[in-house]
């Protein structure tokens, strides 16, 4: 643990993620203390900050969510300062956050990815245009926690929808709904952690069935046949390599009513508290949130 050092644990930032943020560098803080590490949880929100970090600690462990802390901005002062950090470089988070972006390059692959159409000041929203069978989904493109995002069921109702995420976006992105079910696989290290079956009463894993809802259940081991599971945790790697994603995050994936799987997002620095999906996964797997914590703190050596 002393090869380490002196760790700043950086959380909070300025998006609209950030209290999420605050609990998951708190819990990734006292985890790593309770690891035998010399951690500090750092709130910060400016280059002063991440200057003043620099200068006190020997590496970073990034549990920033949202804009600025996850979108390779952070990353790449990072860089320029010489500090180690956890997580994907510059390049890939900025892609990670950017959904469209991601899909372009996954769709490049040849990867399954729900069909969409883009919204922005260039491309503005042309409702006689618009071919996408119904319902859909409405996304700002460079949102977390499922923040700015709404099912709609008909025509009529989408451009209330895309001026709602325009309200946190430039950019959004409306995407074919997949009927099916929803799941989520951690990756740690080349590995996919077992798979998280997501069951709401909501319409769909919003921000209130994240963070505030009592009847979301999270099923681990998601019970599906061992070659199902095995197939979706071998596209969620390679769809993790295409983005250029490295060490650590969470692929969530949908599985329509054929079992055909299609890649909804990647997310490069996900929830990190200890009832958080990637540690419950880890768990499953037979790590406990200390270790998980020091696995990825690893990384940076």
């Amino acid at each position: 643990m002393k090869a380490f050092g002196k760790v700043a644990v950086l959380m909070g930032g300025k998006a609209a993620e950030r209290e999420i943020s605050l609990k998951s560098g708190r819990a990734v803080t006292q985890a790593l203390q309770n690891a035998g590490v010399d951690a500090i949880g750092c709130d910060v929100a400016t280059l002063a900050d991440l200057q003043a970090v620099a200068r006190e600690y020997d590496r970073a462990f990034i549990a920033l969510h949202g804009r600025w802390g996850e979108d390779g901005t952070v990353q790449a002062v990072l860089e320029d300062l010489g500090l180690p950090y956890t997580g994907s470089g510059m390049a890939a988070s900025a892609i990670a956050m950017d959904k469209l972006r991601t899909k372009w390059l996954w769709r490049g692959a040849g990867l399954p990815t729900p069909d969409f159409v883009q919204v922005s000041a260039n491309r503005p929203f042309d409702k006689a245009a618009f071919s996408i069978p119904f319902p859909v989904i409405v996304k700002p493109c460079h949102e977390g926690s499922s923040i700015g995002m709404r099912k709609v069921d008909n025509l009529a109702d989408l451009a209330d929808a895309v001026a709602f995420a325009e309200q946190y976006d430039s950019e959004v992105l409306i995407e074919r709904w997949i009927t099916g079910s929803e799941y989520t696989a951690g990756v740690l290290n080349g590995e996919a952690l077992p798979l998280i079956q997501l069951k709401t009463s909501h319409a769909f894993y919003d921000f209130e069935a994240k963070y505030q809802s009592n009847d979301t259940q999270y099923i681990c081991p998601c019970g599906l046949p061992a070659e199902v599971e095995q197939k979706i945790q071998a596209l969620a790697l390679q769809a993790f390599e295409v983005v250029g994603a490295r060490t650590w995050g969470r692929i969530d994936v949908m599985l329509d009513e054929q079992q055909n799987p299609w890649l909804i997002e990647l997310n490069s620095v996900p929830g990190m508290t200890d009832h958080s999906l990637v540690p419950m996964a880890a768990k499953v797997a037979g790590r406990s949130f200390e270790q998980l914590v020091v696995d990825i703190l690893s990384t940076t050596l």
